[in-house]
């Protein structure tokens, strides 16, 4: 199966922070609430319980050679991590599970119908998320089923990987050990970011920051292990994924229209979103036939698309170029960069991303979402 990092949404974190350390916060809880808790916790054990040594795997000779393969890979990214972006890569990835299924967890977002304001959740340590996210497929459309009989737009989507925020030792995980190197370079180095800092209530600050983190990686990866070919196949994908952002963020600029819309009743709202999106699947299919047949994006556009699924896309990107331009004015120095962006995470969410979008004006950061 071709590999596309938005397809299955591997970047729409959980985080799992302290779950070990809920068990009294559970006492306080509701039925639904204890349930959940209950289910991250079992989950979270199931993969510290089944984690097996890289070292002792690399010495089996029973492990695949494709495997042993992957974990040199890992072993070159971790070092560089520590290196060259100062990541605390520490004891992180050091062991591998087999979880045998294809995701690690599976986040649900919900959205109003006529509004691109997620449905935000207040979780014990971490904050509040606009993600709530299952270690069964089955569990997480439980409960997404609920908000759709609310109403609300809502999302499922498959997460191959998480962080813990340094809670836990993370292992490489059968869900994300198979991609091609530079992109589980770009994973690690997004993973470790959430190591390095995380905001606790913020989860577009937190993910623009470590999709920075992750793209000046691999920025810096080839610059210093040139692989033309690698580099080239790696600038393909980017191309792609670059275009298929700029077409979710223009539909998000367009339906934020229609829902501001005062004049417009909501029957005609509802309308011209349905309108829209089925615009948006015309470009796509459009936009396609300049890939020479690639399709790694077929799976995306094949569910349901509302205002949650495309909630999932804009928390990533919409703060990324401005993160871009923060990085560029310390000069790309990534210890002056780590210090900036705490300093912002210290203001109000409000100031802090207005301040942070300032950079763009101020640094000549740009991009059109």
């Amino acid at each position: 199966m071709i590999f596309t990092r938005i397809v299955h949404e591997r970047w729409a974190k959980t985080v799992w922070e302290g779950l070990f350390c809920l068990a009294m916060v559970i006492c306080l809880t509701g039925c639904q609430a204890l349930g959940f808790y209950r289910q991250a916790i079992a989950g979270q054990y199931e993969i510290l319980a089944h984690q097996k040594r890289m070292q002792d795997l690399l010495a089996d000779p029973k492990t695949p050679p494709e495997l042993k393969t992957k974990f040199s890979q890992i072993i070159r990214i971790r070092q560089f991590a520590a290196a060259e972006l100062k990541l605390p890569a520490d004891q992180a990835y050091l062991k591998y599970v087999d979880l045998h299924r294809p995701y690690v967890v599976w986040n649900v977002t919900a959205a109003p119908p006529l509004s691109l304001d997620p449905v935000v959740w207040w979780f014990p340590v971490v904050g509040s998320a606009s993600y709530r996210g299952y270690f069964s497929e089955a569990g997480a459309r439980r409960y997404a089923a609920r908000w759709e009989k609310k109403g609300f737009d809502v999302n499922v989507g498959g997460v191959e990987a998480y962080s813990t925020l340094g809670w836990f030792r993370d292992p490489l995980l059968n869900t994300f050990i198979q991609m091609p190197e530079a992109d589980l370079a770009e994973l690690i180095f997004h993973e470790l970011g959430h190591r390095r800092l995380y905001i606790n209530g913020d989860t577009d600050f937190n993910e623009a920051f470590a999709t920075e983190v992750a793209a000046e990686g691999i920025r810096r990866w080839f610059a210093t292990a040139p692989d033309p070919k690698a580099c080239q196949e790696y600038q393909i994908r980017q191309a792609r994924e670059k275009q298929f952002v700029q077409m979710v963020m223009d539909e998000r600029k367009e339906l934020e229209a229609v829902y501001t819309n005062a004049r417009l009743s909501d029957a005609e709202k509802s309308r011209q979103k349905k309108e829209s999106i089925a615009g948006l699947r015309a470009r796509y299919a459009a936009l396609k036939q300049s890939w020479d047949g690639y399709s790694g994006y077929d799976e995306w556009f094949s569910q349901p698309i509302n205002n949650a699924k495309l909630n999932t896309i804009s928390a990533y990107y919409e703060l990324a170029p401005a993160f871009h331009a923060l990085l560029r004015a310390q000069g790309n120095d990534m210890e002056k960069f780590y210090g900036a962006v705490a300093a912002l995470g210290k203001l109000p969410l409000a100031k802090r991303h207005a301040a942070l979008l300032n950079y763009c004006v101020t640094q000549g950061g740009h991009a059109r979402f």
